[in-house]
C-alpha cells in the first residue's frame, strides 16, 4: 500500500511540474519554448540497449570463422526486410533495435578473417573505441577552439609519417579517402605550377599534362576530369611485366609532351598498384621529374603502411624525393575507414595558400591564442571529421614495433599463400607478390586437360564469378575478382587483418576446390 501511496505522490507532483510549465510557457510561433523537447533518460537507455547488440553481434564475433561473412540477400528481398520507408510518426525503440539487429545480420562483416575482399579489413579495437569518442563528441577540426585536442593529435601523427617517408619538415592533412588526397596532389601541384589559376582560372593557361602509370588508381583519371585538366591529358606510361612504370617510357613521354606545346607539371607514381601490389621505381621516376622540374607524387594509399617495417620499406626506395605522399592507414595498418593522410614536402604553407578562402567567420586573425593552430583553411572541407585520433590512439597502444608486426605477418601470410598455391594442383600463381597481394588462377577439372587457346581462356573467365557467386551465397569468405590487362579473370587475394592465420590461407584454397568440384 506504501508503494501506491507514493505512487499517486509522485503522479502528483509531475502533474504539478506540467502545469507549471503550461502556465510559464513562452510561446513563439506556436511552439512551447521551456525545456528540451528530446527525452534524454529514454536515449540513454537506446544507447545502452543498441551497444550491447554491438558488442554481441559485432565485436565478440568478429574473429570468430563460424559466423558467416555475409548473410546474402537480393536487393527487393532485402528492401522488405529492412523495412525502409521513414514515416510521419517515430517507430519504438524496440522497433529501432530490431532494425540494428537486422542491419548487422545483414552488413558484410569487413571484420571477419575470411574476408579478404577489399585493401581493407579486420577490427582494431583501439582504433574502433577512438571512434566511438569521436563520434560521442561529434568535433569538426578546422580551429583549435572549437576542437583543440583533435588538432593537436593530427599534428603529432602528421609529424610522425613525415619521418617516416624521411624528410626533415613537411606539412599535410587528413581527407576522406586516398582519391581526395590525389585530388589535393594534382590540384596542389598545378598551383605550384601556376599560381594565378586560384583567381583567374582555366582560360589562357597553355595544355596541362601529368603521367602516370598505365596501372594507376582510377582516381588520377577522375581528379584530372574534376579539375578541368582532361582526362585526355593524362598520360599512361607503360609498365613490365609486374605493373611498374618504366622510367624510361616515362622520360620518351616528357618528351613527346614538351615537342607538341603542351605543359607538363605533374608525374604521379604508385607505391603498391590496387591490383597487382606492385610499386613503381621511385627513385629512377624522381630523377626524371627533378630533370624537368615537376612535381612527384607518390599514391602510396595501399604501400604507404611498408614504410613501418624495417624489413619491407624498400619498396618504397626513393620516396623522400617526392613532393607529396598519400598514406591511407585505414589499409594495412587497420585504422578504419577512413583514415587517410596527404603528406606534403613543402613546409612554405603552400597547402595552405592553394587552398585558404579566409572565412572571417572562422578563421579570425585577433583570436585570443595562436591562430597558426586553425588549420581548417588549408582544406577544401569546412566540416572535418577528426580521422588522425583513431591512428593515433592506435599507435599510442601498439607502438611502432605492433604496427610493424602487422606488416610482417601480412607480408609473410602472403608468401605463405604464393607458396601453397604453387604446390595445388588447379591453382596457378600469375606473379610473384611484392607485397600482400596475391594473383592466381583456379583452373576446374573439367578445364585441366583442354588445350590453351580462345575457347579455354573464354571458359577460364567464367570460372571466378561462378565461384564468386557461391560463396557468397554460402557466406564462407569474400574473395575478390577481376579481369586486368589482357588477362581473364583471376582471384586477387589481400592479406591485412591481424585476425587471419596461416588456416584461414588453407581455408581459402580448400574452399575454392570445394565451391569448384563440378566445375
Amino acid at each position: 500500500m506504501k508503494f501506491a501511496s507514493n505512487k499517486v505522490i509522485l503522479f502528483g507532483i509531475c502533474k504539478q511540474e506540467m502545469l507549471q510549465k503550461k502556465k510559464n510557457a513562452v510561446l513563439v510561433d506556436g511552439v512551447i519554448l521551456n525545456g528540451p523537447i528530446m527525452d534524454s533518460k529514454a536515449g540513454e537507455k537506446f544507447v545502452e540497449e543498441a551497444y550491447k547488440i554491438i558488442m554481441e553481434e559485432v565485436i565478440q564475433k568478429a574473429d570468430d570463422v563460424t559466423e558467416k561473412v555475409c548473410e546474402w540477400r537480393a536487393p527487393e528481398t532485402l528492401k522488405q526486410i529492412l523495412d525502409l520507408e521513414m514515416r510521419d510518426t517515430g517507430e519504438s525503440h524496440q522497433k529501432l533495435l530490431q532494425l540494428c539487429r537486422d542491419v548487422i545480420r545483414y552488413s558484410v562483416k569487413t571484420s571477419h578473417p575470411r574476408f579478404f575482399n577489399q585493401l581493407y579489413a579486420g577490427i582494431d579495437y583501439y582504433s574502433l573505441v577512438a571512434r566511438f569518442i569521436t563520434e560521442a563528441l561529434n568535433p569538426s577540426v578546422y580551429t583549435y577552439e572549437v576542437s583543440p585536442v583533435f588538432l593537436l593529435v593530427e599534428e603529432a601523427v602528421i609529424k610522425k609519417m613525415i619521418e617516416f617517408i624521411g624528410w626533415e619538415e613537411g606539412d599535410g592533412i587528413f581527407n576522406p579517402g586516398g582519391s581526395v588526397s590525389n585530388m589535393y596532389a594534382m590540384n596542389l601541384a598545378r598551383y605550384r605550377f601556376c599560381p594565378e589559376i586560384k583567381e583567374k582560372g582555366l582560360s589562357g593557361l597553355p595544355r596541362l599534362v601529368l603521367f602516370t602509370s598505365e596501372e594507376c588508381h582510377y582516381s588520377m583519371k577522375k581528379a584530372a576530369s574534376f579539375l578541368g585538366i582532361g582526362t585526355e591529358n593524362v598520360y599512361f606510361i607503360k609498365t613490365d611485366e609486374r605493373g611498374k612504370m618504366i622510367p624510361e617510357e616515362l622520360e620518351r613521354q616528357v618528351q613527346r609532351a614538351r615537342k607538341e606545346g603542351s605543359a607538363p607539371f605533374l608525374v604521379c607514381a604508385t607505391a603498391g598498384t590496387t591490383v597487382l601490389g606492385a610499386f613503381d621505381p621511385l627513385d629512377k621516376i624522381a630523377d626524371v621529374c627533378e630533370k624537368h622540374g615537376l612535381w612527384l607524387h607518390v599514391d602510396a594509399s595501399w604501400g604507404g603502411s611498408a614504410l613501418i617495417s624495417r624489413k619491407h620499406c624498400r619498396l618504397l626506395y626513393g620516396i623522400h624525393r617526392a613532393d607529396s605522399v598519400a598514406w591511407n592507414p585505414h589499409k594495412m595498418l587497420l585504422a578504419g575507414i577512413q583514415c587517410c593522410a596527404l603528406l606534403v614536402k613543402d613546409n612554405s604553407g603552400l597547402l595552405k595558400k592553394c587552398y585558404s578562402a579566409k572565412a572571417e567567420y572562422l578563421f579570425q586573425q585577433d583570436k585570443f591564442y595562436d591562430v597558426s593552430y586553425d588549420t581548417g583553411d588549408k582544406s577544401i572541407q569546412c566540416s572535418r571529421r577528426p580521422d588522425a585520433f583513431k591512428f593515433w590512439l592506435m599507435w599510442k597502444a601498439l607502438g611502432t614495433t605492433g604496427l610493424e608486426e602487422r606488416v610482417n605477418r601480412a607480408l609473410a601470410l602472403a608468401r605463405y599463400l604464393a607458396e601453397e598455391i604453387k604446390k595445388r594442383e588447379g591453382f596457378q600463381l600469375i606473379l610473384e607478390p611484392e607485397y600482400a597481394n596475391i594473383c592466381f588462377w583456379y583452373i576446374p577439372p573439367s578445364l585441366r586437360k583442354m588445350e590453351d587457346g580462345p575457347e579455354f581462356w573464354q571458359k577460364l573467365h567464367q570460372v571466378a564469378p561462378i565461384i564468386k557467386e557461391r560463396m557468397m551465397k554460402k557466406g564462407s569468405m569474400m574473395l575478390g575478382y577481376q579481369p586486368h590487362q589482357g588477362k581473364v579473370n583471376f582471384f586477387r587475394q589481400v592479406v591485412i587483418s591481424s585476425q587471419v592465420s596461416r588456416e584461414d590461407m588453407d581455408f581459402l584454397l580448400d574452399e575454392i576446390e570445394l565451391l569448384a568440384k563440378d566445375l
